[in-house]
């Protein structure tokens, strides 16, 4: 706390920059233009003409407030509309919409599982994943990240005790922008009885035939019984969902506290994201993604031919490399990635930051992100930025 308000005070701090215009790729922030590469404004929908519409007309028709939870009087017509939407999309029998993407996994999750049962998390899973998991009288477990063998021998385990089990992944993970080996954990599941649960939340909208993300990329979206999103990245609104089977969302949906006991979505943000799915379903959806991932694919490619460190590139089905918009750029020591971040930040770049605990301890990272919106010219400049930052330290200390 104190590190942080001395950073504040230096205006060093990388957290809570307030920004003077809409989220896109060349922004106003502390006053001064910059280019924004930390957001996860995937399709580069938030400022999109149809979606500023979507939520006019619901903020216009039904006002600026739910005022009552969803079981009570906070469910209006769009909330429906927008639940048979996300069903259609996703394959599934039902889906039910939450306030926020936290709220849906500790609403999903809550609602399903109890005293003697296991919730068997990936140690890299979403913090809302985790927390649900804390609010439940359930055991959580974690396995080591993608460690299908670690997987196995935590659900033998419960198995052995006769405990029910849910496993919950990320598609994407959202630091190193890696995906989850659904085809080995879906089956692993199967083999053990367990309940899968997948959050699509940083691969909705980019990734599979459809764009409904990972699990359906690797062709597994009948082996997966629950997924969960976010409508805060793609989506380009705030809230989050569940797909299901009737039965599971039904569960959810008289059980599922979180949904129960917090106010529903507003009307413009519901409107919001019925217009951005839509949106992402068309041909323009389509081509956004593709123009996503061509965009990280060249970040990536310029950072790595001037030798700035990265994570490893993601791997896909098949053991195919694959593209995500998360480009990380590994510094390592905490300080020091303070210290990169503000010069970058000082150069025009918005990047996120990420340090321990959302790390390993000496992996904090720049976290870039990049939009359907960015040009290849935008994504040269940066890594041209990001480059120069990160050699400073070569130079002091050729200089020492």
């Amino acid at each position: 706390m104190k590190i942080l308000r001395a950073m504040e005070l230096e205006g060093t701090s990388p957290y809570f920059r307030a920004m003077q215009t809409a989220n896109s790729p060349r922004i106003n922030m502390d006053g001064c233009p910059r280019m924004m590469l930390g957001s996860n404004n995937y399709l580069g929908l938030a400022d999109h003409p149809l979606v500023i519409e979507g939520a006019r007309r619901a903020l216009e028709r039904f006002g600026a407030g739910s005022t009552g939870s969803r079981l009570l009087n906070g469910t209006i017509d769009l909330h429906l509309e927008l639940e048979a939407e996300i069903a259609d999309w996703f394959g599934t029998e039902a889906a039910i919409v939450f306030t926020t993407g936290h709220q849906a996994n500790l609403g999903t999750v809550g609602a399903l599982v109890g005293r003697g049962d296991v919730i068997v998390s990936d140690s890299d899973a979403h913090a809302s994943l985790h927390d649900a998991g804390k609010f439940t009288d359930a055991q959580s477990v974690r396995f080591r990240h993608n460690d299908i063998d670690n997987l196995a021998e935590k659900l033998a385990a419960a198995a052995k005790h006769g405990r029910p089990a849910m496993v919950t992944v990320d598609g994407v993970y959202s630091m190193e922008g890696d995906l989850a080996p659904i085809d080995q954990i879906a089956e692993v599941c199967l083999e053990h009885n367990a309940l899968l649960l997948v959050d699509e939340a940083h691969s909705v909208g980019v990734l599979g035939l459809n764009l409904t993300g990972v699990t359906e990329l690797y062709g597994k979206a009948g082996k997966t019984p629950l997924r969960t999103g976010t409508f805060s990245k793609s989506i380009a609104s705030t809230g989050g969902f569940a797909v299901g089977s009737h039965d599971l969302i039904d569960a959810i949906r008289t059980n599922g506290r979180a949904l129960l006991f917090t106010a529903a979505g507003v009307p413009a943000a519901v409107g919001g994201a019925l217009a951005a799915v839509r949106l992402i379903r068309s041909a323009e959806g389509q081509e956004r993604a593709e123009r996503c991932l061509a965009n990280a694919r060249f970040l990536r490619d310029s950072l790595a031919s001037l030798g700035v460190p990265l994570a490893e590139p993601a791997i896909g089905p098949g053991g195919a490399e694959a593209v995500t918009p998360i480009v990380p750029v590994i510094v390592g020591e905490s300080l020091r990635a303070f210290a990169k971040w503000h010069e970058l930040y000082e150069r025009g770049v918005f990047a996120a930051l990420a340090h321990y605990p959302a790390v390993p301890l000496n992996r904090a990272m720049l976290r870039l992100a990049v939009t359907a919106e960015h040009t290849f010219a935008d994504l040269e400049e940066a890594a041209k930025s990001i480059h120069t930052t990160l050699e400073l330290d070569v130079e002091r200390q050729l200089v020492v």
